[in-house]
């Protein structure tokens, strides 16, 4: 009877430490645009910038600033494309 106690106690426990562990891999909110940037972004003070997931609501790319900011924009932005290609362009240099 003690033993039927324990393996299910250590079956709960595996369970519970499954289930936490599969919760960090969603969505983090970090990862989408809810809202973009409105201002004029100055491309010099952009070093990277990614992608946004497909999953996420609106389509969205994070510019990275020299500060390790996280800025969201619309990549459908023209002046955002020009970082965008300005900073591809520059890997390569």
């Amino acid at each position: 009877m003690r033993s039927t106690q324990i393996l299910l106690l250590l079956c709960i426990l595996g369970a519970a430490l499954c289930s936490a562990a599969l919760t960090n891999n969603g969505n983090n909110p970090d990862d989408c645009c809810f809202q973009y940037y409105q201002r004029r972004i100055p491309k010099q003070l952009i070093v990277a910038y990614e992608m946004t997931r497909s999953d996420c609501t609106h389509k969205g790319v994070i510019l990275i600033t020299k500060e390790n900011y996280p800025i969201c924009a619309n990549p459908d932005e023209p002046v955002i494309d020009r970082i965008m290609k300005a900073i591809d362009e520059s890997k390569f240099k």
